[in-house]
């Protein structure tokens, strides 16, 4: 499996923005599917979006499009979630996850995961 760390959370206002990243190591980033999840405390992980291995094709939560931005850099073996215009219902651990399948929206739809990262939001 990729091993995955994430970085990028914290505590902000609401308006404000965050840039959270994804760094891979251990195997080839660039074959694998990728996406980011989120959970609150006493709820399932949530599906907030996705991109395939070449970057060509994203996918987002109806609650998060247009507001958050998923990208990747494969040179780099990272991938990253630019979050606008972020909310109080935004805050959660953010995680990344990883899949040499097509991936999905499902938390079972991913093998890899990274440790996740807090981000707050404050009205």
């Amino acid at each position: 499996q990729v091993q995955l760390v994430e970085s990028g959370g914290g505590s902000v206002q609401a308006g404000d923005s965050l840039t959270l990243s994804c760094v891979a190591s251990g195997r080839p980033f660039s074959r694998y599917s990728m996406a980011w999840f989120r959970q609150t405390p006493g709820r399932e992980r949530e599906f907030v979006a996705d991109i395939d291995y070449l970057g060509e094709r994203t996918s987002y939560a109806d609650h998060v499009k247009g507001r958050f931005a998923i990208s990747r850099d494969n040179a780099r073996n990272t991938m990253y979630l630019q979050m606008n215009s972020l909310k109080p219902e935004d805050t959660a651990i953010y995680y990344c996850a990883g899949d040499l399948t097509d991936g999905g929206i499902w938390p079972r739809d991913f093998g890899s995961w990274g440790q996740g990262t807090q981000v707050t939001v404050s009205s």
